[in-house]
Parts: C-alpha cells; structure tokens; sequence
C-alpha cells in the first residue's frame, strides 16, 4: 500500500506504518472512487502537496485548515491558499489584513498562493485532504482527520520549537496532540468573516510565531 501513496520521502519514512493500516486502505479505496465519480478538490496529484513542499525536517510553522476550499480552481493541497489568479477567499483576505497591521507591509491582495511560505517552512495542512465540488466538510469523517492527527503528534513528538496557530475550534480541539512543553501553540478564533472581529483580528500570531523562531536560533518567515 505504501508505495502507491505519492508522498515525500521524509514524510513516507515518519508515517510508513500507518500506510499499510486496514484504515489507511478503507480511506484510499473511498477517495479513489470519489475521483472516479465525482469532481472532487484538489486535482489528485495534489492531494499530499503540502507535504511535498515542505518535507518533515524543515517544518517550523504549522497552520492547520479544515478541509480543502471546494471552488472551481481553489484548491491546490495548501490550507488556505488558491492557485493563481484565483480571488481570494474571505479567510485568506482577514490573513493578509492582520498581517499587513502586524507588520505595517501591504499584501497584493490579487495573489492568495502560498507556495513561498511553504518555501521557508510553513506547513499548511488541512485535517482532511479532499473535498467534493459545492460540497463542504464531504469528506470529513471517512478518515482523513486520523491521518493528519497522525501527522500533528509526530511533528509534536519528533520535532523541537515549532510554533501551531490553531484559528477556530475545529483547529483548537487538535491542541490535546500537541506537547505545549517542546513548542509554542497560537490559539485565536478562525479569520472567517464570521468571526475574525472576535479575536482573529489583533492576536499578533505572525509576529509572535517570528519571536519565537529568532529565539530558538531559526529563521523568521517572510509573511
């Protein structure tokens, strides 16, 4: 089973076990049939983008999504972040927003690819990795959020210094997987429209998370 999962070599080695599950196989042969059927988000071969863009060593920050954006030409295997020329989506448009206040820099609001962060060590996961087109949270609970709580605790266990921003309750509730001791957890509600006024706005995460690495001896991220 392993060798049929298109995922980084480091990514492979940390997560090889859990590969060759019963319930790694059951949420394969459900996705498998789901882009057989169906439109599903992102396109296949970008499904474990994220952890092609940055291989288990070279994490520093994790930014946890829910599922992937379920729009035409969206989604691309990155939380958050749209492909090229794509609108942004009102979350990402409040992520711009806080981070031009934090650090008094304009964002081009016409450009939501977020590729250059994962360039530098941002990790952008969501909890599940497929979606059906118009259909949001399709495909949660068919065994996705095992997998990514997977991921989660071995980034905790295995790494030292990495900071987690975890927007909203969904992302909040992830927090019991995480050793608070070895890194520096974020926690502020989700910069949707819905909520991004009741603590998104103001809670400083990009500058608090650049602190933290320049203090533990690594490179800040270029928001």
């Amino acid at each position: 089973m392993k060798n049929q999962v298109n995922i980084e070599n480091e990514w492979r080695f940390v997560l090889e076990e859990y590969f060759e599950t019963p319930e790694f196989k059951t949420l394969t042969d459900f996705v498998k049939q789901e882009y057989q059927t169906k439109t599903i988000y992102p396109k296949s071969e970008d499904i474990f983008r994220a952890f092609w863009e940055t291989s288990f060593s070279k994490v520093k920050v994790v930014i946890l999504g829910q599922d992937p954006y379920h729009g035409v030409n969206q989604a691309h295997g990155l939380s958050f972040s749209v492909q090229n020329g794509v609108k942004l989506p009102p979350s990402l448009q409040n992520i711009y927003k806080e981070i031009q206040t934090e650090f008094e820099i304009k964002k081009d609001f016409g450009n939501g690819n977020l590729l250059p962060w994962t360039k530098q060590g941002v990790f952008l996961l969501n909890s599940v990795l497929t979606v059906e087109a118009a259909s949001p949270a399709s495909h949660q609970g068919k065994g996705w959020e095992q997998f990514t709580d997977l991921v989660i605790q071995k980034l905790s266990d295995k790494r030292e210094n990495l900071v987690f921003m975890l927007w909203g309750n969904f992302a909040k509730s992830k927090e019991n997987l995480i050793n608070s001791n070895k890194h520096l957890v974020l926690k502020a509600t989700h910069p949707s429209p819905f909520s991004a006024y009741n603590g998104f706005f103001g809670c400083n995460h990009f500058k608090l998370a650049n602190e933290y690495l320049v203090k533990t001896g690594q490179k800040e991220i270029e928001w």
